[in-house]
């Protein structure tokens, strides 16, 4: 079933439901915002849609998935639906994105690459908490 928020946006969007026109519509979403390939590892993907006017996003997956990013020892949790507002470098008022912090997840809400000089990838919670990460981390 559709968030609320997807059905809203829904309307003038692109639509795809191939899953492998889907994953390389998710990588190239990543790779026109400027981010790192490897920030979205989802592979069961059912439904990628995309509204250019709105800038959100939403990816469907068959089921929720945890990804271990070895190189910074991070397990995150992706939801059956991801979703999102894709700007250059950002990807605000994320949903369906979780982080575990010690024993607890906690909620990623927004994405973002500064300075991309700096080559540092900022992670940030709804509460304004954040914490940085090296772009490598996060590459295919």
């Amino acid at each position: 079933m559709s968030s609320q928020v997807t059905i809203n946006h829904r309307e003038n969007a692109e639509v795809f439901t191939d899953p492998t026109i889907c994953k390389h519509k998710s990588l190239e979403l990543l790779d026109q915002i400027n981010m790192p390939k490897g920030l979205l590892p989802l592979d069961d993907l059912i439904e990628v849609g995309h509204n250019k006017q709105t800038g959100f996003v939403w990816l469907k997956q068959k089921k929720a998935k945890e990804h271990r990013f070895k190189k910074i020892g991070k397990l995150v949790w992706y939801d059956i639906e991801v979703t999102g507002f894709l700007e250059d470098r950002k990807m605000k008022k994320l949903t369906g994105v979780k982080s575990k912090e010690l024993l607890i997840w906690v909620t990623i809400s927004d994405i973002s690459i500064q300075d991309p000089e700096v080559q540092k990838i900022t992670f940030a919670t709804p509460t304004g908490i954040s914490k940085a990460f090296p772009v490598s981390a996060f590459e295919e």
